[in-house]
């Protein structure tokens, strides 16, 4: 196979989803960010550690491995939603990106993990690889429960959502 193949431009995206969530999760034990999940605080290093492990089994599906990641893995990341949306304010409007360090670089992380999304979706469709459902699913959720994250360390933090102005 070429260097110039779709599979390892989506190979490398995924990656560079998978860095960008390190640093992220480097950020978190720095700022030791928590969320109660399921009645039990945990820390975003271990959110953000459980989605890392969670991409590797998505990489090695494109890669071409029978390893799957299970509909409990999409769930979790539902669930992460549902918990950051318990404690915040409801969202309004659009919101200006920034705040904090962990919940603007978690901003970041969520644009790499749209673009990675878009990638391979784009694989599936036009080179016509067969990737799970739940990999497609976990990666179109990955992005909202990013962006509850950077939202609820910036709310943690005490930095206050602001709307654009559009002038």
């Amino acid at each position: 196979m070429s260097k110039s193949s779709a599979i390892f431009e989506v190979l490398g995206m995924v990656d560079e989803l998978n860095t960008t969530i390190g640093f992220a999760k480097a950020l978190s034990v720095k700022s030791k960010d928590t969320l109660f999940f399921k009645g039990k605080k945990i820390s975003y290093e271990d959110i953000l550690e459980k989605i890392q492990q969670i991409l590797f089994s998505i990489q090695a599906e494109l890669g071409g491995s029978h390893v799957r990641i299970k509909p409990e893995h999409v769930i979790f990341l539902e669930d992460v939603v549902y918990e950051v949306e318990t404690v915040i304010p409801p969202i309004s409007s659009f919101i200006v990106y920034g705040g904090g360090e962990t919940g603007a670089y978690l901003d970041i992380v969520r644009a790499v993990a749209r673009r990675a999304e878009r990638q391979v979706i784009s694989l599936r469709d036009k080179e016509k690889q067969e990737i799970s459902q739940e990999a497609i699913q976990f990666l179109n959720r990955l992005s909202s429960a990013l962006f509850a994250l950077a939202r609820h360390a910036n709310y943690q933090e005490g930095f206050l959502e602001q709307g654009p102005n559009y002038k």
